[in-house]
């Protein structure tokens, strides 16, 4: 068996959909136009909080750092999906790789620090409306996002690294038309326990524990709720979590599934797993500014005073 240390490794080969090469131009016209929706919904957003003193809350710029995260996630899903869709050139050299790696893993891990932060944002404004805005003041809502930046960034930093220290196979197909972390160290054919270790503790304190805090807060907030007399106002509390609860659906149910086939879907068709990779990463930036343009009232009347 040949092996290639990261220095002299050939580049790596970029998937589509297996067989189906014939029909990649007519696939990249879907793949355009989702990423064109999610590019100009989340560019929409972003304009109208920024433009619009009225929506300049604490709700709206968690908000405006979730259109961020879903545009930077869908600027570095982009140019590898449209170089091998379009024009059918499937290498990317191994520093490449890694660069998309790193900033596809870090936008998604702010994404998910992004939803806690809005549960958090819930969680005050129903349980302690009062004191809403001394609690998530401005400058506080800039920690928070630094900070979920800098944890996002840290987190991911050793992967690149620990991914040169490998030996590779002679084998260098990955799985998606874009580069992973757990595709890539499937290709080593050295020792990888180390950084199958790491991708699971990544996984565990980052969306392990945002998931486990986004549910409790839910908790917090429907008890809270449950113990208001009228009715009416339950409704109301809780139709202000609706977007939300929708956005983190869209993030961690595909995330869900896709970690379930890629664990103990051994013997399901590849194209399955294709397609959960893709439904993944293009879902939620593609959906998450239609549930809130569509959800949240002021978002909407904004827009369409617009047009």
């Amino acid at each position: 068996m040949i092996l290639f240390n990261s220095s002299t490794y050939r580049p790596f080969l970029l998937t589509g959909f297996p067989g189906l090469e014939a029909s990649h131009p007519m696939i990249s016209i879907l793949f355009c136009a989702l990423c064109l929706i999610a590019l100009l919904g989340n560019s929409i957003i972003l304009v109208v909080i920024w433009v619009e003193p009225s929506l300049h809350a604490p709700m709206y710029f968690f908000l405006s750092m979730l259109a961020a995260s879903d545009l930077g996630l869908c600027a570095s899903t982009l140019p590898t999906l449209l170089k091998l869709f379009w024009f059918n050139v499937p290498e990317i050299q191994f520093d490449a790789c890694l660069t998309q790696m790193f900033f596809i893993h870090v936008f998604s891990l702010m994404e998910s620090g992004i939803l806690l932060a809005m549960a958090f944002d819930r969680f005050v404004a129903i349980s302690n409306p009062l004191r809403y805005a001394t609690i998530l003041t401005d400058v506080t809502i800039v920690k928070i996002g630094v900070g979920l930046s800098i944890r996002a960034m840290a987190v991911i930093f050793p992967a690149p690294f620990l991914l040169k220290r490998l030996k590779f196979c002679k084998t260098n197909e990955l799985s998606h038309s874009y580069c992973l972390h757990p595709d890539i160290i499937k290709l080593s054919c050295s020792d990888h326990r180390i950084n199958s270790i790491y991708g699971l503790i990544i996984i565990l304190i980052t969306f392990g524990l945002d998931s486990l805090f986004i549910l409790l807060s839910y908790l917090k907030i429907l008890i809270i709720v449950l113990g208001i007399a009228s009715q009416e106002e339950q409704f109301k509390a809780l139709n202000t979590c609706v977007s939300h609860i929708c956005a983190v659906l869209l993030v961690y149910v595909p995330m869900l599934g896709v970690s379930i086939i890629h664990r103990f879907g051994k013997h399901v068709p590849a194209v399955v797993h294709i397609i959960m990779g893709y439904v993944y990463l293009l879902v939620p930036p593609v959906l998450n500014p239609v549930v809130y343009c569509i959800k949240t009232q002021e978002i909407r009347t904004h827009i369409l005073g617009k047009l």
